[in-house]
């Protein structure tokens, strides 16, 4: 995808003072914002927004002291002025919020290529057997972070380059990719190990999830987070799976696809290494994972979108499907990334924590959707 670039200053026009108006507001070639008011979206008035609450809360107090001009590198931008000014007056009472969203905020639905539907996935927040100390039993490592592993943006060595995370270690005085998957798994890599699991096909899932709630064998438990990635590429295990025959299209949950490994772990190996991504992990006392903007994931109010699009902070109105076509219309807010969440109008809701049960739940949720980004308003509009 070709990507365009608008100055700051025109971004600034388009998207933070063009929104009132009552026309589709062009963002770049295909991608749009189109203005709603609250009284014209489904549901709004139903939800109960106590918790969306908290998840704001979190989120203004993450970003207060942010320097940037901008949330985020982000096609549709949003100033970090503005929405820090509405952060520091928003109410004390989770009962006032609803009618503070509907004064500073102003809903612009997200069209991409004419369209304003995208894909809707979920996650959660696995659980995991897991011991301080390697045993016959526990003997599977749940790496931390790599002590070799080096993280640089082109963009810092040459402006004209795009701005792009990358990872990658030092070898022979080169800077070369990180190690991918089946070489961590075959030789281990330079890093702690901050517990051992029972189970690789958990530690695997839990990689996916990106975080789990340990239960220790000393009775106690632990909650591991996400650290950092290889870098590598991703490849749903789904997708493997199906390409090689090993399950059927209505056997994708991720639910039966814990499941298949589980029972079929020797033949399971060497289809896992397909999926070159690999994820380290550390341990957190936070109330809840941690998501990509650096504070716990709130269930049902955290969203995993893709940063090239959508600003971490923002306030999204979601309408989509969940795993029972039950729906699902809500304010949710931009708090994580995922390797597989791509796209302008792109999402994976965190379900919560839990064992299986969730686990089925969050991975049977494949629904079409859309969402309405909240811009804040103009003074005076």
């Amino acid at each position: 995808m070709t990507k365009y670039f608008l100055t700051p200053l025109i971004f600034s026009f388009l998207m933070l003072a063009s929104c009132g108006e009552k026309e589709t507001v062009r963002v770049k070639d295909d991608l749009k914002c189109k203005p709603y008011e609250f009284s014209q979206i489904s549901g709004w008035k139903d939800d109960n927004l106590e918790d969306a609450f908290h998840a704001f809360e979190l989120t203004c107090d993450r970003l207060k002291n942010s320097k940037e001009e901008f949330l985020g590198d982000t096609e549709i931008k949003i100033k970090t002025a503005d929405f820090l000014n509405i952060c520091r007056n928003k109410p004390s009472d989770s009962r006032d919020f609803k009618p503070f969203i509907e004064k500073n905020f102003k809903p612009c639905l997200v069209v991409f290529e004419g369209k304003d539907e995208g894909k809707f996935t979920s996650y959660y927040e696995a659980e995991i057997k897991a011991s301080k100390v390697k045993t016959p039993r526990y003997n599977v490592p749940i790496y931390g972070k790599p002590n070799d592993l080096i993280e640089f943006n082109p963009k810092d060595f040459d402006k004209s380059l795009p701005s792009k995370r990358l990872v990658g270690r030092i070898d022979n005085n080169k800077l070369v990719p990180y190690y991918k998957r089946s070489d961590i798994v075959k030789n281990g890599v330079n890093a702690p190990v901050i517990l051992w699991s029972d189970s690789y096909v958990d530690v695997y899932v839990m990689q996916i999830q990106g975080s789990a709630v340990a239960d220790l064998d000393d009775g106690s438990k632990v909650r591991i987070g996400f650290a950092d990635t290889n870098g590598r590429e991703f490849k749903g295990i789904g997708s493997i799976l199906l390409e090689n025959g090993l399950i059927k299209p209505g056997q994708a949950s991720m639910g039966k696809i814990k499941k298949w490994l589980k029972e079929n772990h020797q033949t399971a190996k060497k289809y896992l290494n397909e999926n070159q991504r690999y994820v380290f992990h550390r341990l957190s006392n936070a109330e809840g994972p941690i998501g990509a903007l650096g504070i716990p994931l709130t269930a049902g109010r955290s969203l995993a979108v893709d940063k090239k699009f959508i600003p971490l902070g923002a306030l999204l109105w979601l309408e989509t499907s969940g795993p029972n076509c039950e729906k699902i219309e809500k304010l949710v807010i931009a708090q994580d990334i995922g390797g597989a969440i791509k796209g302008p109008i792109r999402g994976d809701y965190f379900w919560g924590s839990g064992g299986d049960d969730v686990l089925e739940l969050a991975g049977k949720m494949n629904a079409k959707g859309r969402y309405f980004i909240l811009l804040p308003k103009n003074k005076g509009e």
